[in-house]
């Protein structure tokens, strides 16, 4: 199509790509650039109370059952209800999240929590982990079936308007200014432990594997249980997947689980 304009006006249409490219690079360095460089990671031997945030839409009825298997373990568990709709900005449920660790906080005495975010949940986790204060403050970070990368379904609803995708729907879309300044740098930044969890039967984020997350400990459902079957609105809810979270948020570090945790409790 270039080859068809005039020198002039290439030269004006290529400096306009040049200058649309250098803008959504300074906008991501800065994003980078304002983020603190240093964080006091909390102790890790001391397992605090536990917060886990809903997904899109707001939902707990799966977490529900989640924090009944937790405090059948001996976990202080707090289930985060989800501002308004859960569809409204990412950013607001992130601040709400931040109030709702403050609280938990301030009533349990404890130094840190752990965090876990299922599907939308887990980037409302990790904006207020690198932009609210959150790494000072959390334990363990765990995304279950989260689209830390975007998912297709997000990106197709975002043409359809607001009504049909409101602001997270299109923030969960794969080229979302908001998961772009979210992954710049560093995945996972410095001060909780990381891990992600997602599974292969995903039909709500897709590609499934946009659960993985750079620099955390990362597998699927079916690395670990081959042959489980997991859609998305179960994964909180399968018992093996709540075995893997409870390792997960126990003292030891975070690491791939063997299969007994395959074994329905």
């Amino acid at each position: 199509m270039l080859g068809r304009l005039s020198p002039a006006r290439r030269r004006f249409v290529l400096a306009l790509a040049a200058l649309a490219t250098v803008a959504v690079v300074a906008v991501v360095v800065a994003v980078v650039l304002s983020r603190p460089d240093e964080v006091t990671p909390v102790s890790q031997d001391q397992p605090g109370p536990v917060l886990l945030v809903p997904g899109y839409d707001g939902s707990t009825a799966a977490l529900d059952v989640l924090a009944a298997a937790l405090r059948a373990d001996g976990r202080d568990v707090t289930v985060v209800p989800a501002e308004g709709a859960g569809t409204e900005d990412l950013r607001d449920q992130a601040a709400a999240l931040g109030r709702a660790v403050r609280a938990v906080l301030d009533e349990s005495g404890a130094a840190s929590v752990d965090v876990v975010g299922y599907s939308a949940g887990g980037i409302v986790a990790r904006l207020w982990v690198a932009d609210l204060g959150g790494d000072a403050l959390a334990r363990r970070v765990v995304t279950l079936a989260t689209p830390n990368h975007g998912t297709d379904l997000a990106t197709v609803a975002s043409g359809l308007g607001t009504t049909a995708c409101p602001a997270a729907c299109r923030q969960l879309a794969t080229d979302s200014d908001l998961l772009r300044e979210l992954n710049a740098g560093d995945e996972t930044p410095a001060g909780p432990r990381w891990v992600a969890i997602w599974t292969e039967d995903d039909k709500t984020v897709v590609p499934p594997d946009s659960g993985v997350l750079d620099g955390a400990t990362a597998f699927s459902v079916q690395s670990v249980c081959p042959g489980l079957v997991v859609g998305h609105p179960d994964v909180p809810r399968t018992p093996a997947v709540m075995a893997m979270v409870a390792a997960e948020l126990g003292r030891g570090e975070p690491s791939v689980p063997d299969a007994t945790v395959c074994v329905s409790r």
